[in-house]
């Protein structure tokens, strides 16, 4: 079976990096993969490992943000446990962990970083010292940031009065972790059993002998829309407890083994001066006996600093996969931070067996690859999924795998997979551009024909549905019309009118079917797709010069193209999660041609000039918000429109403004590491603009020296010696390697170095490999890169 079962994650703690704690180099044991760039190019930080800060992303960015929702706890690359504190009172949905609390209701095993709704937390374990409180559950520890020590695969904090040092480290499945009890009194584990963040639709406990506690939770409802999901989970401890009892709801039983009511909780207490308590935990959404078979498979044993130097280790392989250098050490310690938050998910779902709940609630075997879960799709496709196919492609290629079970099982590809079944948040069918970018950036390893026939499925057939929800809403009506009407509700939602951004998600899905059919061979589906890629064109609201949401009966609302709703909550009628102007950039399939529709490439530049004159405004405003999807290829689109120089300056100023390794430091919900994803690229001065193509539109990079390892270990590397975040200005760049690049680009086939001068890069680069020498200066040169023949491509219908 392949696996991402190398447990990895760490720095050591005591190494302080909790916020604006330096890093330190005692962390650095390891160094990055090598690669096969020219001699002399070396890789940056031996250890990227030390430069992560987990609390990025815990507070708040903004008025029209709220919670960004990431949290701090221990985890590795795609791992099932997520071990990190529970917050009180402002618990955050899916993160948990809110950095303007002060008290810890739980150190709970799962959790999920920027969904903005609330999901996991499940099984919080919480240390109390003295008699427990008349209702367990609603317990909490003060603590204070001054105490906490996070590091990628490790968490500390002293909790409580008198405090309790918990220190917390983790392997895919399971979890390790060390509690130093102080004061004299009686010292105890709360097991919360009912407290996810959704609550508890039934739970389970039960304490077996002296030296283990086990059970199970249901719970789920993500956004009000997944089904539920059953999590199974085992502790045991190195030495044993000496009582112990159960609670349903309130009531507190004393020396009781077992409990299984909506609100079951379980307790253990070991005698006053116990001091060092270690707990192995491992959880399955199988069953107990697999939950301790995780365990033992992934080998934890009793130390938890052997635990964090294995976390460490394998940690630093991935993150080194990007070598950055030069840079300031806050902007390092950003990049590496956006990186850590972009591995996070999806999740492995199957146990160390190969056992996983499958979407027909029914076990199932994963044979040759991992099963994986939780994905957010209409917001990964845009950035996150190709950085993973780029750097993990084996592990993506198991996503896709997994994906395509997932419609074997359920009927259909899912929209929003949670754990074992479809929560189908927001309008389109982004799976497909998932699939799609997947096997464009290097992940290849999944049934192509297989993904090809799912695809079609979902977009041809009205009754391609995975549990209550179809995978293509009011898909009759766009396949007979071009357009789904303004006024279409989407069917996971009682506020949102979302027939005009509909119609352009599903001229990009289609897009994405067209070019998995073309990867595998069929001529027909490939040219059907690309027609209907088209249909953005039916949104051209001609009286606006924007595209906006064509009503039922073929009209467009008078007045101007933005129209904000009276709703709270709602940007613009017909449009989910934005508003007409917003939405009208969302056709990177054939940009050209939404420029020509929109006036020209002059006009475009000064729509997009007006538009970026506010960079992270609301639904609510016709300006960038670029901590929202539709935004966040935008910046890039002046290089299709002859001013790439704009694009270089837009994105970095919202990379260096929006962005910092502070709790504050990101614009939006992270969704999974998406926004995470786009600062990596915007970072590297790349950017993966077409779904389900390998092309990357250019900006400018933030770091002198940049080196991407590629799956076969071959380098992209980009040197730009001027680089700072007051020279985003590109004034020339050598190439050597870029092969397939068209006549005008200067650069073709070309084994040595020669002038290139297309602000984009064939998709040759990402499989192959090349070196890039950037000349970068503080002020624009609008030369560079902007004769109509230099644009990126557009792919418009043949």
């Amino acid at each position: 079976m392949v696996a991402l079962v190398v447990v990895a994650g760490s720095a050591v703690l005591g190494a302080g990096c909790g916020p604006g704690a330096p890093a330190s180099s005692s962390t650095r044991h390891s160094q990055p993969p090598s690669t096969t760039a020219p001699a002399g190019r070396v890789p940056g930080s031996a250890s990227p490992a030390s430069l992560v800060d987990p609390f990025m992303g815990t507070g708040v960015g903004g008025t029209s943000v709220g919670s960004i929702d990431t949290f701090p706890g221990a985890d590795v690359p795609f791992g099932m446990v997520q071990w990190s504190p529970d917050t009180s009172p402002d618990r955050a949905p899916g993160g948990g962990y809110s950095y303007k609390d002060s008290s810890i209701s739980g150190f709970s095993l799962t959790h999920m970083s920027g969904p903005g709704c609330p999901v996991y937390g499940d099984i919080p374990i919480l240390p109390t010292v003295g008699a427990l409180r008349r209702d367990p559950a609603a317990t909490t520890a003060r603590f204070s940031h001054a105490t906490e020590v996070a590091h990628p695969g490790s968490y500390a904090v002293t909790a409580g009065d008198p405090g309790v040092a918990v220190t917390l480290a983790v392997t895919a499945r399971s979890g390790l972790g060390r509690f130093v009890f102080g004061g004299s009194g009686r010292d105890n584990l709360l097991f919360k059993v009912a407290g996810s963040a959704n609550g508890s639709a039934r739970s389970a406990v039960a304490v077996v002998g002296h030296d283990e506690v086990e059970g199970s939770v249901a719970s789920g409802s993500f956004c009000g829309t997944g089904g539920t999901y059953q999590l199974y989970f085992a502790a045991r401890f190195a030495q044993p407890f000496t009582s112990w009892g159960t609670w349903h709801g309130a009531t507190v039983e004393p020396g009781s083994t077992a409990s299984t009511a909506a609100r079951s909780g379980a307790y253990v207490t070991f005698p006053a001066g116990t001091r060092a308590v270690v707990m192995q935990v491992g959880v399955s959404f199988v069953s107990v006996d697999d939950a301790l078979e995780n365990i033992d498979a992934e080998d934890t044993g009793w130390d938890v600093g052997t635990l964090q130097r294995r976390d460490t280790a394998a940690w630093n392989a991935l993150l080194g996969r990007i070598a950055v250098r030069g840079g300031s050490l806050a902007d390092e310690r950003t990049f590496y931070s956006a990186l850590y938050k972009s591995l996070l998910e999806p999740n492995v779902f199957d146990d160390a067996n190969g056992q996983y709940a499958g979407f027909d609630d029914k076990v199932h075997m994963a044979v040759g690859y991992t099963q994986y879960t939780d994905f957010s799709e209409w917001d990964v496709y845009r950035s996150e999924i190709p950085l993973l196919a780029l750097l993990a492609p084996q592990q993506a290629s198991d996503m896709v795998t997994s994906l395509l079970t997932d419609a074997g099982q359920g009927g259909a590809l899912p929209k929003w997979a949670v754990a074992d079944s479809d929560a189908a948040q927001q309008n389109g069918d982004s799976v497909d551009p998932v699939i799609a970018a997947a096997y464009a950036f290097g992940a290849r390893a999944f049934d192509l024909r297989t993904a090809l026939a799912d695809m079609v499925k979902g977009a041809t057939d009205p009754g391609a549905t995975d549990g209550a929800y179809p995978e293509r809403q009011d898909l009759t009506e766009y396949e007979a019309k071009g357009y789904v009407d303004a006024e279409v509700h989407d069917v996971t939602s009682l506020d949102y009118t979302v027939g005009g951004s509909l119609t352009l998600e599903y001229a990009v899905d289609d897009f994405a079917v067209a070019q998995v059919a073309q990867a595998a061979g069929d001529s027909a589906d490939d040219a059907r797709f690309m027609a209907r890629a088209q249909n953005w064109r039916h949104e051209v609201d001609t009286a606006t010069g924007y595209l906006g949401a064509r009503r039922s009966d073929g009209t467009f609302p008078p007045g101007p193209a933005f129209q904000p709703s009276p709703l709270p909550g709602i940007g613009q009628a017909g449009f989910e999660e934005g508003n007409a102007v917003q939405y009208t950039w969302s056709v990177p399939q054939d940009l050209h041609g939404l420029f020509g529709a929109l006036g020209g490439d002059r006009a475009v530049v000064r729509k997009l000039d007006t538009f970026f004159t506010k960079l992270n405004s609301s639904r609510k405003q016709p300006y960038d918000w670029a901590g929202n999807e539709p935004s966040l290829g935008v910046p890039w689109e002046y290089d299709y429109a002859g001013a790439p120089w704009r694009t270089q300056s837009v994105v970095r100023r919202i990379a260096t403004s929006l962005y910092a390794a502070t709790p504050d430091g990101e614009p939006g919900n992270d969704d999974l590491g998406t926004l995470s994803s786009w600062y990596v690229w915007a970072a590297i001065g790349l950017y993966p603009e077409v779904p389900g193509r390998g092309e990357l539109a250019l900006a400018s990079p933030l770091f002198p020296h940049v080196a991407l390892t590629l799956g076969d270990g071959r380098a992209l590397v980009i040197d730009a010696p001027g680089a700072s975040p007051a020279a985003p200005y590109v004034h020339g760049v050598t190439a050597q390697g870029v092969l397939a690049a068209p006549g005008p680009c200067g650069a073709a086939d070309a084994a040595a170095p020669a002038a290139y001068s297309c602000p984009w890069l064939p998709a040759s680069v990402t499989a192959s490999g090349a070196v890039l020498d950037v000349r970068l200066g503080p002020s624009p040169d609008p030369g560079w890169g902007s004769a109509p023949g230099e644009a990126p491509p557009s792919f418009p219908s043949p």
